[in-house]
């Protein structure tokens, strides 16, 4: 309970952090949040005067600040410049299928990466390896954004396996049918996330099983007769669950942020295609909100990873130090 007390203290703390940061940028942003004759051509500069009354913006930026911070604590982070429509509601309304994409990838990222680095790991040197080195690089330098158009020409305009956007077909489908449409909309998108994020990952872990191979521990399993398949389980698995769950806990904020191409790209109403939209329209309360949303799914991501290694480490636990 104590370690759970810390890190939710400490989590508090570098929200406030990260709220603090974020409000003094947007207010430093070059623009007006309501410049003449972007928003109508006919806007008066009284009109200007009576919007920022309505949304608050007559007052100073620390009283602004505080009045901000003590409504997001009520998960209110005002209303949308653009739609009118609560902050709240829109990033309610796109969070889901982000989170889907996003654990879902990550899902298959950690899948592949973990097979292909252990049996790189163990095979070092041969054609596997090889192979599995040569596919990594790529991955790893494959920009995702091209590798999106080029999934588009190649399986949704020249072969037509899949949709090229959006999240749902036109037509109303439900049930199943509705279900297989959404996967069929979302195979490129994650396909793009896991090709362009599992080459990193597999380098690591086949780094990682090539040290825990040369341990004596290793050695001795093979001279007693032991299979690949029990060492794996009994000996690297459990090797590599530490460093793999931090990985887990840093690789959220890559994902949620990478959505905002992605969700570009493919047309997706998730929240990288709000922040994208909302940065376009300088919605600042938009772009706030999503901002301390992002800030507090990775913190939590990150806490999550701390806790399972706490879980598994039991020095850390009873808060002996390893040596």
């Amino acid at each position: 309970m104590r370690a759970i007390a810390k890190k939710a203290l400490y989590a508090a703390l570098m929200l406030w952090i990260i709220s603090a940061i974020s409000f003094a940028v947007v207010n430093a942003a070059p623009n007006n949040f309501f410049p003449a004759g972007e928003l109508n051509p006919n806007i008066t500069p009284e009109d200007i005067e009576r919007l920022k009354v309505v949304y608050g913006l007559d007052k100073g930026a620390a009283e602004r600040y505080f009045s901000w911070a003590r409504a997001i604590l009520r998960f209110d982070f005002g209303v949308s410049f653009s739609s009118g429509k609560a902050v709240r509601s829109e990033i309610l309304d796109r969070l889901p299928i982000t989170i889907a994409i996003s654990l879902t990838s990550m899902f298959f990222i950690f899948l592949i990466a973990l097979l292909a680095g252990i049996k790189a790991g163990l095979s070092q040197g041969s054609r596997a390896d090889r192979l599995t080195k040569q596919a990594a690089l790529v991955s790893y330098a494959f920009p995702s954004f091209y590798l999106a158009l080029l999934l588009i020409m190649l399986f949704a305009v020249w072969l037509d396996f899949f949709p090229i956007s959006g999240l749902e077909s036109a037509g109303g489908k439900t049930g199943f049918a509705r279900v297989l449409d959404i996967a069929r909309h979302l195979t490129l998108p994650i396909a793009v996330v896991v090709l362009g994020g599992f080459g990193s990952l597999t380098l690591y872990i086949r780094a990682l099983t090539i040290e825990i191979s040369k341990s004596d521990y290793i050695f001795f399993a093979r001279s007693c007769g032991l299979g690949e398949a029990r060492i794996i389980r009994r000996f690297v698995l459990p090797n590599l669950y530490p460093p793999i769950i931090t990985i887990l806990g840093l690789s959220l904020p890559g994902i949620i942020g990478g959505s905002v191409i992605l969700e570009s790209v493919f047309s997706i109403n998730g929240m990288g295609l709000l922040f994208y939209q909302a940065a376009l329209a300088r919605d600042y309360p938009v772009i706030m909100g999503l901002l301390i949303i992002g800030a507090f799914l990775t913190l939590l991501g990150n806490i999550t990873a701390d806790l399972a290694l706490l879980k598994l480490n039991p020095y850390y636990k009873s808060g002996v130090k390893n040596d």
